[in-house]
């Protein structure tokens, strides 16, 4: 078991949160991010900054029963058909059984955005979404 970092886009609380669980439970955790971003990080993954490239890699990197981090709904989709687990930076797990809803969900949004619609975009983060990381992080490495 691994944790997997979709580190592009991670906020710094939610990287930290993965890194000191890792510690504990003596799990690595590996970050993938674009040559755009400054990770520090055991295992670190420099890809190029061109369309989906972390995704991809992280894609290839991730194996069942690994925990990847990631708030792109389409690689959350891609993982969970390897049957990784899957978070996003808010504390929420993607399950296979909801994954579908949130694809059509997204689809209808970007619909809505080339039209020249506006959606709504995500909240500011608050510590509560850090602490509801950190303890679906937890229930999801003790579940291994």
């Amino acid at each position: 078991m691994k944790i997997l970092v979709d580190a592009d886009a991670c906020p710094k609380p939610v990287l930290q949160i993965c890194m000191r669980l890792g510690r504990k439970r003596h799990i690595p955790v590996w970050t993938v991010a674009s040559f755009n971003h400054r990770i520090e990080s055991d295992h670190h993954f420099v890809v190029g900054d061109g369309f989906q490239e972390a995704d991809m890699k992280i894609m290839n990197l991730a194996e069942a029963g690994d925990v990847v981090v990631t708030g792109d709904w389409g690689l959350a989709a891609m993982v969970l058909g390897k049957e990784a687990k899957c978070l996003n930076p808010t504390g929420r797990e993607f399950r296979p059984e909801r994954i579908g809803f949130l694809l059509e969900e997204r689809e209808v949004k970007a619909k809505i955005r080339r039209r020249g619609g506006r959606t709504k975009g995500p909240k500011k983060r608050t510590a509560a979404d850090d602490e509801r990381f950190e303890f679906r992080l937890e229930e999801i490495l003790l579940r291994k």
